[in-house]
Parts: structure tokens; C-alpha cells; sequence
């Protein structure tokens, strides 16, 4: 009997427990409605999670929390919440929360993603030293140099932009980073980075793989019935032949005596007094490519899509530009002072669409009390700066690019609204873990703006009739970073002349060029000769 007693309350305790298992505690900041064992889970988009996350704080506000299972989300889509719990109390939000994807695939050394420890402090740390401003206009001619490729490829096969684009951003984070560029899109290193990378982004994003961390027993699904683990076998191969491929071939460069001064030659130099081990530093460089080359090639490709779009916008931005550099040289970065089109141009760009909608979430260290509420310990926290950019409220016909709106208020908000808090530097992070390449790729978003408006008309492509068609401004590939589905449009140069200074510019790059020219394959220094001689 005293048996049957003790087996009957434990099965009551067994079902009060999982009662709870994905119920709302209380404390927490409202949210949408939860189920038995999964909480939110179910309702979570495998595509585009950020456009439900924005519906969902037009409903609950812009700080709601949501269940993983036992788990807890927090999102906030308030910029004063984001200054608040992110910026101000950055020593608690440090941490990012547990991802099984990054550690079967980096082992927990890819810095963006890597957890608040000792491994990470030191990965930090390391990308910091390299990372500076000074060092970062050290290396300032390698940007030129390389926009200046990027204008001469639109110039000479203007239909193949969306491939010179990614080109060009994968070049020049190589050539920083290892002193190697690519001269074309087919280059290895690019092509695979891109195949590779592809596969990486959208394994990551919100709601497109199973909930692993939350539900621990999906992690041993055998392989033939796990797609994702094949697919993190794949991407963890090609990424470590391709990040310690070039992280030993810089060594041996450094050891010939043939450095060029490049960031990972730095890193060589300094591993003993960074602590690092070969693992961090292939992985710290590696995660700088997929960083460097996939945000700045989802911005500039929004940066066409949107100049074909909105016409209008491309004409102010023209006129402004006549105006302050004419046809006869091109455009520096020291004109941009006087360029204030422009720069609301740059702006608008990032508020229309964020490069990472829901950024990378932060995990809490402490628990944490805001607005009467509680934030347990361990909870993640979505930036939502998808919501936060598009928010009604806060900015007029907000789903349109209009760059006036940074002219008529410093941060674009409608008037009387307060934007004191908004940052449009949200696609970089926040806190303590803002992305630390921060102030090259801002030099690599300037250039490349004013060298567009400066050389070239952006227009619809021509449908069978030979009357414009229009293309989709909300046709974007899904993932952990968004960009345009390629699209066509017509790209022709200004003028002529303005063709012939950029073909000038050109020569005149190849001697930084050839700097960063290494191991090329047969098929790029063919490629080199021909792009070289036809200038000539």
C-alpha cells in the first residue's frame, strides 16, 4: 500500500512538472499564448522569423517574452530597451546562448556564435588588437584598390554584378586578412566560400533547423534521418580545409619572408602573446571572412536593388554628387563630408534591410529585472532590428527606401517621435558583442556608394515588349544574414568619359594588385593578363 502511495504521488509530481514545461512563469513580460511541452516553439517560422517576431511586438510591445520549452526568449524590438539591457548592462548580456550547431561545426571557436569563456575572451581580445581603426586605415588602399575592380567589372560585364559584388567583399577581407585576393568571382576561394557559406547561414537562422538545444534527444537521430547533420558534416569539412589551408599557407609566406602585412601575419607574430593555438586562429580568421564577405555583399546588393526601385532616390543622390565631385576624377572618401544625400542614403540602406534582421542573440549571464518584469538567467535575447527599423509608429511609409527621411530628422523618425536611442549600426551588434569590424566594413560601404552613384545609371531591366519591368524589393534569399535573390537590371556607365577615368583607375591599381597576387591558378592569371592588356 505505503508503494502504491509512493508511486501514485510520484506520477502527480511527473505530471505538475511537464504541466509547466512551456508555460509562461510568472514575472516574465507578456507574449503570444503557449503550449503544453513546446511553448512558442511550434509558432516559430522556419523562413523569415523575424517578420513574425515583428508581428508579435505589435501585438505584446517592444520587450515580450517568448517559451522554448523550458527555455526562455526575450525580444526586444524598442531601441531604449536595446540601450538599456544591451549597451548599459552589456557585462550581463555578454554570453550568446547554447548552440549545438556551432559546436559540432566549430567546436565553439567561431567567435560570433561562441559562448562567454575564456576561449571566447581570447578570441576577442585577438580580433580587437587587429581590428583597430589605425590598422584598419593601414590597410585602406586594399578597399580602393579593390572598388575600383568592382566599378571596372560593372563597366565591362555589367549583367554579372550580383557575382562581381560578392567578388569583390570576398577579396577584400582575403587580402586583409591573409594577403591573397581574388581577382574573379570563380577564384577557389571565393567560389567555395560561397557554396559553404550559403549552407552555414541558413542552418542558422531562427526556426530552420530542429530545436536541438532544447529538445537534447534529437542530437542522436541517426544521420540518414537528420538532413542538418549532414549538411554541418559538409560545411565543418569544407570550412577547415579552407580556413587552415590559407592560415598554414600564410605561415609559410611569413617564414619565406614574404609578408605583405596582413592581419593573420600579425596574428603569427603575436600567438604566443595572444594565447592562441592554431585552432583559435584559424577559426578567429575564418570567422572574419564569413563575416566581412556576407554582410557587405548583402548590403551593397540591397544598395542596387534599391537604386533600380526607387529612381528617384537615384537622381537626388546623382545631382548631389555632380555637384560636389563633377565628371572629372572619381570620388574619395574625404568628399563624403559634403554629401549629406549620400549619407542619408548610407543609412537609409541599413534601415531598410537590416543585413541580419534578429542580429545574433545575446544570452543573459545574471538574472535581470527591467520594467517590472524579470529576465531569468540564461535567457536569450533577440535584437530585433528588423521591427525596431520598420516600426510604423517610428517612421513613415517605413517599407519604403526614402533617404529624405535622414534630412528632415538625424534619425529618420517621423516628427516628435524621439529616436535619440536608435543606432543604425544595429546590423553591427550591440554591448560588449558588437561586431569588431566594424570601422572596415563602414570605409567598405562608403567607397562603393559613392563610386556607384559617381559612375553609373541603375535601371529596370527591359521585359520582351521592351517596356521596363519592375523588380521585387521584397525578394530576399532567407537565412541567418538576408540579400536579394538575384535579380537583372541595366547598368551603364554615366558617360564616357567617366568610363575612361575608371578604366584609368584601374591600371593604375594594379600595383597594389600584384601585391596580394599569390598562388593564383592557371585559369585567374589568364584571366589577370586579358583584364590587364584590353585596359592597356
Amino acid at each position: 500500500m505505503a508503494l502504491l502511495l509512493a508511486l501514485t504521488l510520484g506520477v502527480l509530481c511527473l505530471v505538475v512538472l511537464f504541466r509547466k514545461i512551456g508555460s509562461r512563469e510568472p514575472g516574465l513580460p507578456p507574449g503570444p499564448p503557449t503550449t503544453f511541452i513546446l511553448g512558442n516553439l511550434h509558432q516559430l517560422p522556419t523562413k523569415f522569423a523575424h517578420y513574425k517576431f515583428s508581428e508579435w511586438a505589435r501585438i505584446y510591445g517592444g520587450f515580450y517574452s517568448l517559451k522554448m520549452s523550458s527555455g526562455t526568449a526575450i525580444v526586444l524590438t524598442d531601441p531604449t530597451a536595446v540601450k538599456e539591457l544591451i549597451d548599459k548592462r552589456g557585462a550581463t548580456m555578454a554570453d550568446r546562448p547554447a548552440l549545438h550547431l556551432g559546436e559540432v561545426v566549430a567546436r565553439g571557436l567561431n567567435l560570433v556564435l561562441a559562448r562567454y569563456t575564456e576561449d571566447y575572451k581570447i578570441l576577442r581580445c585577438a580580433a580587437q588588437a587587429i581590428l583597430t581603426p589605425q590598422a584598419t586605415a593601414r590597410h585602406l588602399h586594399i578597399q580602393h584598390a579593390e572598388s575600383i575592380q568592382l566599378v571596372h567589372d560593372l563597366l565591362r560585364t555589367p549583367e554579372s554584378f550580383y557575382t562581381h559584388i560578392q567578388r569583390y567583399s570576398n577579396s577584400v577581407i582575403l587580402s586583409v586578412l591573409y594577403g591573397k585576393r581574388s581577382p574573379r568571382f570563380e577564384t577557389p576561394e571565393t567560389a567555395t566560400f560561397y557554396k559553404v557559406e550559403h549552407e552555414w547561414t541558413t542552418l542558422l537562422e531562427a526556426g530552420a533547423t530542429p530545436p536541438l538545444d532544447y529538445f537534447p534527444f534529437l542530437k542522436y537521430v541517426p544521420e540518414r534521418w537528420a538532413k542538418w547533420k549532414r549538411d554541418c558534416k559538409y560545411v565543418r569539412q569544407v570550412q577547415r580545409e579552407m580556413y587552415f589551408g590559407l592560415l598554414d599557407k600564410t605561415r609559410e609566406r611569413v617564414q619565406r619572408g614574404e609578408g605583405n602585412g596582413s592581419y593573420v601575419e600579425e596574428l603569427i607574430t603575436r600567438q604566443k602573446e595572444l594565447g592562441m593555438d592554431r585552432e583559435m586562429m584559424g577559426y578567429l580568421s575564418g570567422v572574419i571572412i564569413e563575416t566581412g564577405s556576407e554582410t557587405t555583399t548583402a548590403y551593397l546588393q540591397t544598395l542596387v536593388l534599391a537604386l533600380v526601385a526607387y529612381p528617384e532616390a537615384q537622381r537626388k543622390a546623382q545631382e548631389e554628387m555632380d555637384r560636389v565631385v563633377g565628371d572629372d576624377r572619381m570620388p574619395t572618401l574625404d568628399d563624403l563630408e559634403n554629401m549629406p544625400y549620400i549619407r542619408a542614403m548610407i543609412l537609409e540602406t541599413h534601415r531598410f534591410r537590416p543585413v541580419t534582421p534578429l542580429g545574433i542573440p545575446h544570452a543573459t549571464l545574471t538574472a535581470e529585472e527591467y520594467r517590472g518584469y524579470v529576465i531569468p538567467k540564461g535567457s536569450t535575447i533577440f535584437i530585433n532590428a528588423w521591427g525596431i527599423f520598420h516600426d510604423p509608429d517610428r517612421y513613415d511609409d517605413p517599407e519604403d527606401f526614402i533617404p529624405d527621411r535622414y534630412l528632415l530628422s538625424p534619425n529618420g523618425t517621423k516628427p516628435g517621435v524621439d529616436g535619440s536611442d536608435l543606432r543604425p549600426n544595429f546590423v553591427f551588434g550591440a554591448g560588449r558583442r558588437i561586431c569588431p569590424g566594424i570601422h572596415l566594413a563602414e570605409n567598405t560601404i562608403k567607397l562603393n556608394i559613392m563610386n556607384f552613384v559617381w559612375a553609373f545609371d541603375f535601371k529596370k531591366p527591359l521585359g520582351p515588349d521592351g517596356s521596363p519591368v519592375d523588380v521585387d524589393p521584397m525578394a530576399y534569399i532567407p537565412g541567418l544574414t538576408i540579400k536579394p535573390f538575384p535579380f537583372k537590371c541595366r547598368i551603364t556607365p554615366r558617360t564616357d568619359g567617366k568610363a575612361e577615368i575608371i578604366e584609368r583607375e584601374f591600371l593604375e591599381a594594379t600595383e597594389t594588385f600584384t601585391k596580394f597576387e599569390f598562388e593564383l591558378t592557371p585559369e585567374d592569371q589568364e584571366f589577370v593578363a586579358k583584364e590587364r592588356a584590353t585596359t592597356m
